[in-house]
């Protein structure tokens, strides 16, 4: 079984999704999810077999998800709006040889495709009915890309094993169930996607869609969220949670919200700069890299939370974390050592790089004959409690005369300054190679100096923690899901302004 028979499973009466436009039922979308599936097997999708998916945000993108999963294939979503050597891209390295999109974006995308390409807004299924084969656990489920050093992008293949396992332990872990009505943040092509839409649908929930512009605009997302009375946002980033909590009506919005559930990157920042107080409801902290089905641990931050640490929590069902030292025995509570995750959720390894999933996707000495763990990059150390306090990744990670540093710490100190409302920290090294560090903020700075926003850093801070630096930027910039760009930061550094 896969995911897709959870969803199907559901009172064909309930609502499963809503929009602007209109509604959709459970039994409506189960139909939905058939008759593409019929149409995409007639095709000769099969298991094993890689559909890419290039749709506008919205119903379409979950009816395409889910039928390609249904008819046995693997879905690789497409962002359509990125640039058109990224999608080359990505179909490429994902082994994409089918695509499901609309009659419009066919004539503007030009993909490596070999096989059929099925336009969802024009498919008829066929005259007899196609069997339809049995999903298994290990069944290749979904393709989703990371950043590669090699410059062009890693496809992780993730099995029905892991995801449906995933599903179930978000919906169990955050109460989900047939009151829920999640609105979907993430976009599509982006693995944080799938939990938006079908933790929800898994159990029994609604989910709301609106074009992404509405989002983006605090004014409309606060009227979406008033609107469809939305009880649960399952994938906001800190960055993106930071720039809501700047705006009057979005912020009486997120009061509003039962359940907030943050991920992509450390929240310390918000925490320290206040922001739990701004959301009276759940505020759930999670941790997971793309190699193991998204999320891998979860936190649910308290009402006067902790400062002091990025706590990320314990484990999720069905997953395992291991904190090892350089010689990959486990560090005792306190040390430090590299996050290994194993368990049903890892991800099978990198499509068409061996040598890299090698690499890796490690053996599990600790689990059944066969497991591995995956190698994360990421530091932690582990509280006598459980808790997994996350310390950054190793390449992040700074030593400034001697000292460690997390540049995280830094940014939060400064999220607390009250005219500072945004601030990443990069790295740089001055003509006889020491470290510095550089302070990009934005707010309402024009009368704060220099030497203001350094009294401020030293009443909580040591000094070789001091930015060398503060650049004075309008708003930051972020990647297209919402995590803030660092890379543009540091290249504007470098260059200087333009």
């Amino acid at each position: 079984m896969s995911f897709v028979d959870d969803v199907c499973a559901h009172s064909p009466e309930a609502v499963a999704i809503r929009t602007p436009d209109g509604q959709l039922t459970y039994g409506e979308l189960t139909d939905r999810i058939q008759r593409l599936a019929q149409v995409l097997a007639g095709d000769g999708l099969g298991p094993e077999q890689v559909c890419a998916i290039a749709v506008e945000h919205g119903v379409e993108a979950v009816i395409a998800m889910a039928a390609v999963a249904r008819a046995g294939g693997a879905f690789l979503a497409l962002d359509a709006d990125l640039p058109s050597a990224r999608l080359d891209a990505m179909c490429r390295t994902g082994g994409a040889r089918m695509l499901v999109t609309t009659t419009a974006l066919a004539k503007r995308l030009t993909l490596p495709i070999t096989g059929p390409v099925i336009a969802i807004d024009q498919t008829v299924p066929p005259a007899e009915a196609v069997r339809l084969p049995e999903v298994t656990p290990r069944t290749l489920a979904y393709v989703s890309h990371t950043s590669g050093s090699t410059g062009a992008p890693n496809a992780v293949l993730v099995e029905h094993g892991g995801l449906r396992s995933y599903l179930r332990a978000i919906g169990a872990d955050n109460g989900l169930g047939p009151r829920t009505v999640t609105l979907q943040v993430a976009p599509i092509g982006y693995d944080a996607s799938i939990r938006d839409v079908f933790a929800p649908l898994v159990a029994g929930g609604c989910v709301v869609l609106v074009p992404r512009a509405k989002l983006l605009r605090p004014d409309e997302f606060a009227d979406t969220v008033r609107t469809f009375g939305v009880t649960t946002l399952l994938s906001v980033t800190p960055s993106f949670l930071g720039f809501l909590a700047g705006h009057e009506a979005a912020t009486a919005a997120l009061r509003t919200v039962e359940l907030i559930v943050s991920s992509g990157e450390s929240l310390l920042p918000f925490l320290v700069s206040g922001g739990r107080g701004l959301l009276p409801g759940r505020l759930v902290n999670q941790y997971g890299p793309t190699e193991c089905t998204m999320t891998s641990t979860r936190y649910p931050v308290p009402g006067d939370p902790v400062t002091a640490a990025d706590l990320i929590g314990t484990p999720i069902d069905g997953v395992s974390v291991w904190l090892l030292g350089p010689d990959h025995r486990p560090v005792p509570d306190g040390a430090t050592g590299e996050v290994h995750i194993g368990g049903v959720g890892v991800a099978r390894g990198y499509g068409g790089r061996p040598g890299l999933t090698a690499e890796r996707f490690v053996p599990d000495p600790f689990g059944p004959p066969g497991a591995r763990l995956y190698r994360t990059g990421d530091l932690a150390r582990r509280h006598a409690d459980g808790n997994l306090v996350y310390l950054g990744r190793a390449d992040r990670q700074l030593k400034i005369r001697g000292y460690r540093v997390d540049p995280a710490e830094i940014e939060g100190a400064l999220l607390s300054h009250p005219a500072v409302t945004g601030a990443v920290l990069t790295a740089d090294k001055d003509e006889r190679g020491r470290v510095g560090l550089t302070a990009h903020v934005v707010g309402e700075l024009d009368g704060v100096p220099d030497t203001a926003l350094r009294a401020h850093l030293a009443g909580s801070l040591p000094p070789y923690m001091m930015p060398r630096r503060f650049v004075r930027i309008a708003s930051l910039p972020t990647t297209h899901s919402g995590k803030t760009d660092r890379k543009v930061l540091t290249l504007t550094q470098e260059n200087g302004p333009r």
